[in-house]
């Protein structure tokens, strides 16, 4: 009985270390991974006309975006915009324009990939909390 104790105590010590390093469903740890994103925008909607686009890294900030820094600190504050609006969201039927966008690549380690438009308030409220992560373009005349 007293030979079981060591191995249980290293069996336990193995399980923390797979456990502090991601555990075993081969998803990467979200503390300290790199943030690295491509941002695709389609001032007519997508597939109507070239994209505009851009990248962002953060720690350090950097990338093609006109304040790399703002848009780093818009999705520390903003991350959540990154998902979809719930199903059982109610929004308001408002059209802010045809413009779409595309978000991809990985936020902390964790892979991001995130459609938005403005077909909606829901939509358009995630387009705005987002907006210095989208490169600058010309609006198309509604």
């Amino acid at each position: 009985m007293r030979r079981l104790a060591p191995i249980a105590l290293v069996a336990l010590s193995a399980l923390a270390l797979l456990g502090a390093c991601g555990g075993d469903d081969g998803a990467p740890a979200a503390e300290g991974g790199a943030t690295a994103l491509s941002v695709e925008l389609w001032p007519a909607g997508e597939g109507q006309g070239a994209a505009v686009t851009a990248t962002l890294t953060c720690d350090p900030a950097g990338g093609d975006l006109p304040d790399p820094g703002a848009a780093c600190a818009a999705l520390t504050a903003e991350a959540d915009a990154l998902g979809p609006v719930p199903p059982d969201t109610a929004c308001t039927e408002l059209y802010g324009g045809p413009e779409q966008a595309r978000i991809t690549g990985t936020l902390d380690g964790v892979p991001v990939d995130a459609s938005l438009s403005r077909g909606n308030g829901c939509e358009i409220d995630r387009w705005e909390r987002l907006l210095p992560l989208l490169p600058a373009y010309e609006p198309v005349p509604l």
